[in-house]
């Protein structure tokens, strides 16, 4: 496995941010940490690549405990988080100079990826002036750099349009496929619905639920029922197996009833995933 928690546990004064949460991540997964803000999302990155100590449990990456990590260690990780600072009166292009100088990358590495992020044109604009997807794209750019075996991303595509959340999910598609493991912490059920392997349903630092995307939906279909739009226009919500007994030239379409991933955790635990 490449990332591992055990049993992690998080604790400031008297509040629990993580509890006692366990979950492995193997080569070339996309793992979607799924939870509303506030639920140890940000605490449980900050663990895994060693910025923050865990109070019980432990947390691996490469098979090393997260304290442990080298600096050639941390030279195979991408972070993108909302902490994730630039220099404002840079350049764009200046600002991926200083790591590309740091990891010792070409400035055609460079290049690459402001064009794989579609940012390159925009390369001379000071990076102050760019918009909220562009400085988002920049840092994933950024965070790629030293070509990551695993890429820790928190809300990467939080406050943006969906073309540029397409672009961005493009790319992590494929990465995916060329290995890269990715940690992906979102509230957006329709994005960890298109990327993840595997995901955790993260609730108040507990985890209430984890499982493939389709094998959660799967789980919680119990009702197996379906909408039948009929050609002059009305509806009808019947169950599955009536479907044999229709007569299906006056039907127009046909539509599952199955739970989204939103749904499923209102189900768990009462509360919405987007706040």
């Amino acid at each position: 496995m490449i990332i591992k928690a055990s049993g992690l546990t998080k604790r400031f004064g008297n509040q629990t941010a993580l509890d006692k949460i366990s979950f492995e991540i193997g080569q070339g997964q996309i793992f979607g940490f799924l939870g509303p803000s506030g639920s140890g999302k940000t605490t449980t990155i900050n663990i895994l690549t060693g910025q923050l100590l865990a109070t019980e449990g432990s947390a691996e990456i490469f098979g090393k405990a997260s304290q442990e990590l080298t600096s050639e260690d941390l030279s195979k990780i991408g972070i993108v988080s909302d902490t994730s600072g630039f220099y404002e009166k840079m350049t764009l292009y200046k600002n991926m100079l200083v790591y590309a100088k740091f990891y010792g990358v070409s400035r055609e590495r460079v290049d690459e990826l402001l064009r794989s992020v579609g940012i390159y044109e925009s390369k001379n604009k000071p990076a102050k002036n760019l918009s909220t997807g562009m400085k988002q794209r920049m840092l994933l750019a950024r965070a790629l750099i030293n070509q990551p075996q695993v890429l820790f991303l928190d809300e990467p595509t939080s406050g943006l349009d969906p073309s540029t959340s397409r672009i961005i999910h493009d790319l992590l598609l494929e990465l995916k496929a060329k290995g890269t493991t990715i940690f992906l912490t979102t509230h957006d059920m329709h994005e960890a619905t298109l990327l993840c392997d595997h995901l955790a349903l993260l609730h108040q630092g507990k985890l209430v639920e984890t499982g493939s995307p389709t094998g959660l939906i799967k789980k919680y279909y119990t009702d197996k029922k379906v909408v039948v739009t009929y050609q002059d226009g009305s509806t009808k919500e019947i169950i599955y197996n009536a479907l044999r007994t229709l007569e299906t030239p006056a039907i127009e379409t046909i539509h599952s009833c199955e739970p989204t991933l939103e749904d499923i955790f209102i189900t768990l635990t009462g509360g919405k995933l987007n706040v």
